[in-house]
């Protein structure tokens, strides 16, 4: 039996358990294998849950995949569990027979620009994981009282924030988000959202469908400068030129905002059903200089940026101030450091070679993989982390258990893969879900982590208490008139369902 921890418990990491268990029962010779899929919160899923726009389900559904996995009778879920608080790297690697480290990135990148820290100005992950209900945050940590708001970045993050901004909240009902937080977007005061990129909008990261979405939302109009939406006024490289020769995605993007810019997207916004009017500004070729305000955020000052003929980004000394009583900046997403576990603070990745993490001599530490966003750098899609989670599995299983080596032929991704057969599963979800954790109850010493948790008096969330956790939310949608599923919306609300009272 191979025992493999894996930690983090989003895409990356069950795409990882899912790829463990296929790829395994695929060698030449069938290796069985157990996974521990262990993460701080007591709930699963990491971005589909926590990062994922309430309003995008299609994405949300994702979750329906990654619950197959938790289901597999070789996989495990051990919830509540903190990686440098609860245990220690040295604790996972004495335990298991490899662990792969798949914890993503949490941290937006700052600005550094002055009035970065004046309340007002934001992380836009702060935001996200406000409107997704992360037991992190304090559901009263937005009021949005601002008339004005400036999103900072042109990435697929900045549309969501951008878009949850500005939609008429009352869409929001049937969704996910947690009741507070609907109650606060009601009672929005915004007004006008200016979404800013330092470079031209060939150079812009959004998909075309998130693009497109902005302009389908009732009661908002949708605004571009027609100079900067010209991919030649800024840019004497003629990279945007090229970009739109050569990418079918910037082309689609550019359709899309050379109407807003022509002002022939639509005609101007009407109120929607509810009396609804915002008005959303899609900014390039801006960077922020300076946030300013004395006691609280009231406006930015932005400098127009353009390409040199050599490429090179380079301000032009044109200023411009514009008010704004929030700024959220969306620059990009950073992975943090795991207690003990190596890290490249420049890259803000775990050092690694197709998954193996290497160490201060970079020879690969034995029985130590890395996948996702700590591997690679917050790039890609969900979809990204199979792929890259299947490569790193191929590694683990080729030091391990006898996998392909150098010069055989790989074994394909994890979701060409069969499941190893298993005796079929009660019928009950809840009876499949418990029936495991009954056996490791039993069992208790059997499992990797048993002793070590004992003794320091932690009690792991089961997937069987997470499944409580989905019912109660269940129940709260059918209490408030709302959709499938409602959001507990802080820590507390979820312990107590995860662990009720005794009567």
């Amino acid at each position: 039996m191979l025992s493999v921890a894996v930690v983090g418990s989003g895409p990356a990491g069950l795409y990882a358990a899912e790829a463990l268990v296929k790829q395994a029962a695929a060698l030449p010779v069938p290796v069985p294998v157990r996974v521990d899929v262990i993460d701080r919160l007591p709930t699963p899923y990491g971005l589909v849950r926590y990062g994922v726009a309430p309003d995008h389900k299609s994405i949300k559904s994702i979750a329906q995949y990654l619950r197959k996995v938790l289901e597999s009778p070789d996989v495990r879920f051990v919830g509540g569990v903190h990686l440098g608080e609860d245990v220690t790297r040295d604790d996972l690697v004495a335990a298991y027979d490899a662990v792969i480290y798949a914890t993503g990135a949490m941290r937006d990148r700052r600005l550094g620009i002055g009035g970065e820290d004046l309340p007002g100005s934001y992380a836009a992950t702060d935001f996200v994981n406000w409107y997704c209900g992360h037991p992190d945050m304090d559901s009263g940590a937005f009021t949005l009282d601002a008339e004005s708001v400036a999103v900072i970045g042109v990435g697929n993050v900045a549309v969501d924030v951008a878009r949850i901004l500005a939609r008429d909240p009352e869409e929001l009902h049937s969704t996910d988000v947690p009741q507070p937080v609907l109650d606060a977007l009601r009672a929005s005061k915004v007004r006008e959202v200016h979404m800013i990129g330092r470079r031209g909008p060939a150079h812009a990261k959004f998909t075309t469908k998130e693009l497109r979405e902005l302009g389908e939302l009732p009661g908002v109009e949708v605004v571009v400068p027609a100079d900067e939406a010209d991919l030649s006024a800024f840019d004497l490289a003629g990279e945007g030129v090229k970009l739109v020769e050569s990418d079918r995605r910037v082309r689609g993007n550019l359709v899309a905002i050379s109407k807003w810019a022509q002002g022939t997207a639509a005609e101007p916004a009407q109120a929607s059903a509810s009396g609804h009017v915002r008005r959303l500004t899609v900014r390039f070729w801006l960077r922020p200089v300076e946030i300013l305000g004395t006691e609280r955020v009231g406006a930015i000052t932005l400098e127009r940026t353009a390409l040199a003929a050599d490429g090179s980004l380079n301000g032009t000394g044109e200023f411009e101030t514009l008010e704004a009583q929030m700024v959220l900046r969306s620059v990009g997403y950073q992975s943090v450091p795991l207690p003990g576990v190596p890290f490249d603070p420049r890259a803000s990745v775990v050092p690694n070679a197709q998954g193996r993490v290497l160490g201060p001599d970079g020879s690969p530490l034995p029985g130590e993989y890395v996948a996702g966003w700590l591997k690679r750098g917050p790039t890609g899609v969900i979809g990204t982390n199979k792929s890259d989670a299947a490569e790193t599995v191929r590694c683990l299983l080729e030091d391990l258990a006898g996998g392909p080596g150098e010069g055989d032929v790989p074994l394909p991704r994890a979701g060409l893969l069969r499941y190893p057969d298993h005796p079929a599963p009660a019928a009950d979800p809840l009876v499949q879900a418990a029936a495991p954790e009954a056996e490791v109850a039993a069992e208790a010493g059997e499992w990797p982590l048993a002793g070590v948790l004992a003794g320091r008096g932690i009690v792991p969330v089961s997937y069987a208490e997470w499944l409580r956790i989905e019912t109660a939310e269940a129940d709260l949608a059918k209490e408030l008139g709302r959709g499938e599923r409602v959001k507990l919306h802080n820590a507390e609300a979820i312990w107590s369902a995860c662990r009720p009272e005794p009567e």
